[in-house]
């Protein structure tokens, strides 16, 4: 269904204010299907919002996906496989599985944002991620407007990316996907440093994935604002990966920078870390800024500009860059 609205301003968590004249939903596949052939210029295919900057107007045709619809396809002893449509809000269907004891997404617990995105960014979180439970997804070609069915070793998952970010960026629309959930025997992960602590504080030595959902939410909320209270788009930028060469020369001049091993040749840097190093924890610019709790986040302050929030986000890139050498990748999507 077209409509010709004002303003996207509540259709994105940072609360950017732009304009756009052709804007569309669509609850099903037939409506995807018929929005692509009307819309042969490269449209906007929009969730909700959670992970995207307008930097200006939106002259493109735009679609929001609104499918709905979880429903259980097989299972057996011990796994659940469970289709979702992309307009299904993350959390709600996260809730969803916990009130039925399915387990393998409890860490992911109030990660903003839809279902059909989280294949895309390959959302992650305390330990784990979306490439976990994945087992496929339906997805419709922009350009020849064939259905087709990615399995995950299609998906080329990597640290918040996907093949849908890379090679396939802009060629698909995913309209459902299916995960694997565990009924018994669930797998509790428990290791990330944070979550580990809390637990050992609150003395909940078997945890349940509900209390891991508990836990996540708790840690989620006392460090991440509400983009329903203050715009945002949680981490803006991902945690870069380095060499263990250019590691060891970074401590040798920083001997307190947190590090994770990650592979052999690898480790990766806390990006909150590294632009706190920088000074820009809790700093304000204009109308834009990083959260007081978490300089990972930047935020929309009131009426702030996408393009005011990309400037201060490329002034984090250059100081960081400057200081460590190490060059800072945005997580977030940004549209001219």
């Amino acid at each position: 269904m077209k409509t010709h609205i004002s303003s996207l301003k509540e259709f994105n968590t940072f609360g950017i204010d732009v304009l756009a004249n052709n804007f569309n939903k669509a609850k099903n596949e037939d409506e995807i299907l018929h929005f692509l052939i009307e819309n042969k210029c490269n449209p906007l295919i929009l969730g909700g919002g959670s992970n995207i900057l307008f930097k200006n107007n939106i002259n493109k045709p735009i679609l929001k996906i609104e499918i709905k619809g979880i429903q259980i396809i097989e299972e057996n002893e011990n796994s659940i496989y469970v289709s979702v449509g992309a307009g299904e809000n993350w959390n709600d269907f996260v809730r969803w599985s916990l009130a039925k004891n399915y387990g393998g997404i409890e860490n992911l617990s109030l990660i903003p944002g839809n279902v059909g995105s989280a294949p895309i960014q390959n959302i992650g979180a305390y330990g784990a991620e979306l490439k976990d439970v994945f087992h496929s997804c339906r997805a419709i070609s922009i350009d020849n407007k064939i259905i087709k069915t990615f399995i995950k070793d299609e998906c080329n998952f990597t640290y918040r990316s996907s093949i849908f970010k890379e090679k396939l960026k802009n060629k698909y629309v995913i309209s459902r996907v299916t995960f694997r959930l565990s009924k018994t025997n669930h797998v509790i992960n428990s290791e990330y440093k944070p979550l580990k602590n809390l637990l050992n504080e609150r003395g909940i030595i078997t945890p349940t994935i509900q209390d891991i959902s508990k836990l996540v939410i708790e840690i989620r909320t006392n460090k991440l604002p509400d983009p329903k209270k203050i715009g945002n788009c949680g981490s803006f930028f991902k945690n870069p990966i380095i060499s263990n060469l250019k590691f060891k020369n970074l401590f040798k001049k920083f001997n307190t920078i947190p590090n994770y091993k990650i592979s052999k040749n690898e480790v990766k840097i806390p990006a909150a870390w590294l632009i706190e190093e920088c000074g820009f924890k809790g700093k304000i610019e204009g109308k834009t800024g990083t959260h007081k709790k978490h300089a990972l986040v930047i935020v929309n302050n009131g009426g702030a500009s996408g393009e005011e929030i990309y400037k201060f986000s490329q002034n984090i890139k250059k100081s960081v860059l400057k200081k460590f050498n190490i060059l800072l990748e945005e997580e977030v999507n940004i549209f001219e």
